[in-house]
This record gives C-alpha cells, structure tokens and sequence, in this order.
C-alpha cells in the first residue's frame, strides 16, 4: 500500500515537472519559430534591397550584385539560426567557433574553387572584358559568352566552345581587341627597286581612301619601311573601326593585289615611262597583310579562318 502511494506521488511530481518544462519551453519553442519567420523575411528583405542599391552603383555587375546580395541573406540567416539555438539555452559561443571551424575546413578543401570565386569577383569589378568582346591571353583565346564567378565562357573562332576557369584569366596579360572603338592596321608591299615609288604610292593611297571603312582622321599613309639592293617595302598604314578591322584587311589585301595584277608596271591607266619593263620581265609584288602589334589580331568571326601572311 505504502509503495503504491510512493508511485502515485513519484508519478504527480514528475508530470508536475514535465508540465512546467513543457510551459517553459512551449514560449521558447514559439518565440524560436516566429524568430525564424521574422529572420527569414528580414533576411529576404535587406538581401533585395541590397541587390537593388548595388545594381544602381556604376560598375558592378549584375552577377557580382547577386552574389554579394546573396552572401548577406545566407550571413543573417545563420545568425538567425544561432539566436535560436541561444532560446533553447545553447551556448552560442560554442556553436560559433563550431561554424568557424568548419568554414576553415571548407576553405582548404575548396581552395582551388575559393581562388576562382575571387578572380572572378576581380574580374566582375575591373572588367577586363564584357561579354561580346574578343580577347587573347596566355592560352585562353576567342570572343566572351558570359562572365560567371567560377568560370568564363569564349567561343573561339571556329566555332568551339571554352570554359576557362577565371583564376587562368586572372594571372595572366589580357589582350582586349574590341575594347577600343578604332584599331591600326597595315597592308605591305615588296617590289623592286626599279618600279616608281611614288606611282606604287599614290596607288595604294587610292585603294585606302576609296574604302569608306577606313577612316579619315587620322589618315592613312604610305611610306617606304625597308629597302635593299634589290627590292623596297612600301607599308600602307590605316585606322578602322574595331568591328571593322577584320574585314577590311582582307577587302584591303586582295584589292591591292588585283590592282598589281591589273597594272604590272605600277602604273595607272594611261602612263608612259622610257624604258619601262615589259610585264613578263618585272616580278609580282609580294603582298601581306599584319597587325601592327606583330601579334596574330582578333579571333575571327564565326566560319573565318585566321589571317596569315598572303603572298602572290
């Protein structure tokens, strides 16, 4: 009998107990559930605010803008989620270092993918190059499709698709051929010393002057850059604009051409000198086309084949 009351009475305090705890933690449990609600909305709602104001600031990309607003909706909900926990009576000091921890251990194990994310936030904010662009680097070599925060994506110029991680983009010079609106170009031509120079050059200056592309200011130019005992170099030197640059070379090169074709004799149509060579007996010019930076030029538009020196 005695032990049975002993039960009763044991069984009384205990739910007595529980029911305290189960008041006590039912306001926590609620207050930790409208704390994530709140949290949840606050952190949604500053993460668009953010993305908003930095989307207005000049230079920065929407892509960067969406990621450093990301970056503050995941930093308040994790804050949120440890103020819950300190509701529940865990000690937030300890669960903080814990996160620390593991954000070490992420850190290393993603290294590689760490230095990719701050190329490519390096890239988003100074902007090397925008998407539609062609660029050369070190290996790296075709017209951008989009910048992304791990990797670039370029279609080269017959038309294969590239992803280049950005800490390749990063570390290396950059070449930007559509960054600038106007590019120089030159056009040179070897004949023999015994021709005109001055009919070779005028001729060539016609070509250049009567293509609407190449501009007028600055205008182009002829002049002798290398001569020996047998043969002189004439360079025409012009400017276009940078979307025009590639076709104009090659427009350039086989005008000039088929003019030396025409008129052998360096001539133009009508002009008599004494003792000017018979065709047969004067040599075909040598023609070829390069950049003036003595590089390869721009990738080529999409079914092009690559400019090389053109002889005839």
């Amino acid at each position: 009998m005695d032990q049975a009351s002993e039960f009763v009475v044991a069984t009384r305090a205990a739910l007595a107990q529980l029911s305290a705890l189960a008041v006590q933690y039912s306001f926590s449990a609620v207050g930790a559930i409208v704390l994530l609600i709140l949290g949840w909305m606050a952190a949604g709602l500053i993460s668009r605010w953010a993305h908003r104001g930095l989307s207005r600031i000049h230079g920065i990309d929407a892509t960067l803008s969406q990621f450093f607003s990301n970056i503050i909706r995941y930093a308040m909900l994790v804050l949120v989620v440890v103020m819950v926990l300190g509701q529940f009576g865990v000690q937030t000091a300890s669960v903080l270092a814990a996160l620390g921890a593991i954000g070490l251990a992420v850190g290393l194990a993603l290294q590689g993918t760490l230095q990719n994310i701050a190329a490519g936030i390096m890239l988003l904010v100074l902007r090397p190059f925008r998407v539609g662009e062609s660029i050369e680097t070190g290996s790296v070599t075709g017209t951008i499709v989009d910048v992304g925060l791990f990797a670039t994506e370029l279609r080269t110029a017959d038309g294969v698709y590239r992803l280049a991680p950005n800490s390749t983009l990063w570390n290396v010079p950059i070449t930007n051929y559509s960054r600038l609106k106007t590019r120089r170009n030159e056009i040179s031509v070897s004949i023999g010393t015994d021709r005109d120079i001055g009919r070779t050059q005028a001729k060539l200056m016609a070509i250049a002057s009567g293509d609407r592309r190449v501009l007028k200011d600055p205008a182009p130019t002829v002049y002798v850059a290398e001569f020996d005992a047998g043969s002189a170099k004439l360079t025409l030197r012009y400017w276009t604009k940078s979307s025009d640059w590639w076709e104009t070379g090659r427009d350039l090169t086989r005008e000039v051409k088929l003019a030396f074709d025409k008129f052998p004799g360096d001539k133009f149509p009508g002009d008599k000198f004494p003792g000017d060579k018979s065709p047969e007996q004067i040599p075909d010019p040598q023609v070829e086309t390069r950049d003036v930076t003595g590089e390869s030029g721009p990738p080529a538009p999409h079914g092009a084949d690559e400019p090389v020196t053109q002889r005839t």
